[in-house]
């Protein structure tokens, strides 16, 4: 835009040179033609003083008249466009009556009996108009950048808030087997008597590293615990939740549930049944707000090479309830499904139906087994 209206002002600042010189007898080296150059050149100019434009074209709209009319124009509709429309309503005031004063060969009140009046209006009101839209085009810009940033702050806040929850489930869970190591050895170290030297040495090394290692994890990853009780809406549910369970719960409050599971839980990685858990619980949920009376489909595969979770519904024949998804739940599933190296999809399927679907690969074993 700003390209565009220095070629019109160009245009027009030779336009008026040309009309000077005609009403003038064909004078091109007069002073209104200096005196155009000298509205064009303030017009163009792009941190001149605000009043320079106006006051120059007002000025050379006085003495010569209609030629250096649309260069007024152009001062009028820049000075409305910025809210100075008192301003506006000076310069056009002075210039028409000096014109009925001093009575130029190119009157502004000539040809027509109201003169130019008409055109200073129009002038004016459309820089109103192209100011007012500009504001609001400028505050819509902003609205809808204020919104990203916010949105991305909050997916920002989902997936720190998912990993925060992945930390806390795996402290519960490594807690557990490092406690268990921990009993075992100690167990064992109390028949020392009946045990090789060196046997008795290394379970000794071993429950002192458990008990370290277990010391060392509640210092680090503890205080999560903490913070997700008191950030959270809920309280925190146990870890290594049970998804038939869940299930259970679902069909009698009233969903129809049809599950297929292939394998045993006990198949797939504690970190992958947490994830089951989770993708299951946000499918049902999603499906009880959006369609309450559509049938849900749940297929679990544990077993290797991959652990898979596939949830899908058709669209339900009454309304759901009425809220704006926020999307951030799955945006936190995500986050937890590629930390284990899988990929998850949530969308519509075919004919309006809602399919979510996870891939969870199992962790390959080492072949030349466990390093010393």
């Amino acid at each position: 835009m700003a390209y565009g209206r220095s070629a019109l002002v160009v245009l027009l600042t030779l336009t008026a040179v040309q009309n000077g010189a005609l009403s003038a007898g064909g004078d091109y080296v007069a002073l209104h033609s200096a005196a155009a150059l000298a509205c064009g050149l303030a017009l163009l100019l792009p941190r001149g003083p605000w009043w320079l434009a106006p006051a120059l074209t007002t000025a050379a709209a006085s003495v010569w008249g209609w030629p250096v009319l649309p260069l007024l124009l152009i001062a009028l509709f820049d000075l409305a466009a910025r809210r100075r429309v008192l301003a506006a309503g000076v310069c056009s005031a002075v210039a028409l009556a000096a014109n009925a004063v001093v009575q130029p060969t190119a009157s502004l009140w000539t040809p027509q009996q109201y003169g130019s009046t008409l055109f200073l209006v129009l002038a004016v009101l459309g820089g109103l108009w192209m100011g007012n839209r500009r504001r609001l085009v400028q505050a819509l810009h902003a609205q809808v950048e204020h919104l990203r940033t916010e949105r991305e702050l909050r997916e920002q806040a989902a997936r720190m808030a998912e990993r925060s929850a992945i930390a806390a489930e795996m402290h519960d869970v490594l807690a557990h087997r490092l406690s268990l190591i921990a009993l075992h050895t100690g167990v064992l170290a109390t028949r020392k008597d009946t045990l090789p030297g060196p046997v008795v040495e290394r379970l000794g090394l071993l429950r002192t590293a458990s008990t370290e290692a277990l010391t060392d994890l509640r210092d680090v990853l503890g205080a999560l615990r903490t913070t997700d009780a008191i950030l959270a809406a809920d309280p925190p549910a146990p870890v290594l939740r049970d998804v038939e369970e869940m299930i259970e719960q679902a069909r009698a409050a009233g969903q129809d549930i049809n599950t297929t599971v292939e394998g045993g839980p006990e198949q797939a990685p504690a970190a992958h049944r947490l994830a089951v858990y989770r993708l299951v619980q946000e499918a049902l949920t999603n499906a009880r707000k959006h369609a309450p009376d559509a049938p849900v489909r749940i297929r679990i595969t544990y077993k290797p090479p991959a652990t898979l979770i596939e949830v899908t519904n058709p669209p339900g024949r009454g309304p759901g309830i009425q809220q704006v998804p926020s999307g951030f739940g799955l945006i936190g599933l995500r986050e937890r499904v590629e930390a284990l190296g899988g990929s998850l999809s949530a969308g519509p399927g075919g004919a309006g139906s809602w399919r979510l679907a996870a891939r969870i690969p199992h962790p390959v074993p080492d072949q030349n087994g466990p390093r010393t």
